[in-house]
């Protein structure tokens, strides 16, 4: 996720950093918590850059940055381009059980029963905070459904694996058919 891409849309209009933190938790239903000194050392980076400027400051003496020309290209360069798909996120759980299936004294399948019961706690926990209305507003409910339907799907890819576990199981415990003699394989 581009702290910074965001960071930047969400200067529409000028904003200080603790602003900007309270905007982004707001709008992405404080789902990723972002720490306030991210915030400023993201927004220093942005000015070195020249994608934000200090705008001045507002009554309480709190600095304000806002979008340069050229942070309004960058902004708009985001939203114009999707999110590409060509090199995956890097996926711990994928690679904790790719690597627990290659380690002989671990029990893959309590790894997974395991993971599968954290996930269901957190989708559980997700349908909680929408029926609590905390996704109610367009932006809040749109991560959350995210959330949703990510906790639904490693759900299914968990039951996938249980079961290639399963048939890889049997099919390594099975006997090999024996050729009667003089028959070649």
């Amino acid at each position: 996720m581009s702290v910074k891409h965001a960071l930047l849309a969400l200067l529409e209009k000028p904003r200080y950093g603790y602003e900007l933190r309270a905007e982004f938790e707001q709008r992405t239903g404080a789902s990723w918590p972002l720490n306030v000194g991210q915030v400023y050392t993201t927004l220093s980076r942005l000015e070195r850059d020249g994608l934000v400027e200090a705008g001045g400051t507002d009554a309480e003496g709190r600095s304000l940055y806002q979008l340069t020309e050229a942070g309004q290209a960058e902004v708009k360069g985001w939203f114009d381009t999707p999110v590409e798909r060509t090199q995956p996120q890097r996926d711990e759980l994928a690679i904790k059980l790719a690597v627990a299936v290659a380690v002989p004294s671990v029990d893959v399948g309590k790894v997974v029963q395991q993971q599968r019961n954290a996930t269901m706690q957190a989708l559980q926990g997700y349908r909680r905070q929408a029926r609590s209305g905390a996704g109610d507003d367009l932006p809040g409910g749109l991560v959350l459904d995210r959330l949703v339907f990510a906790a639904e799907a490693e759900i299914r890819w968990l039951d996938h694996c249980e079961s290639r576990l399963r048939r890889a199981a049997a099919s390594s415990t099975a006997p090999e058919p024996v050729q009667p003699e003089g028959e070649s394989r």
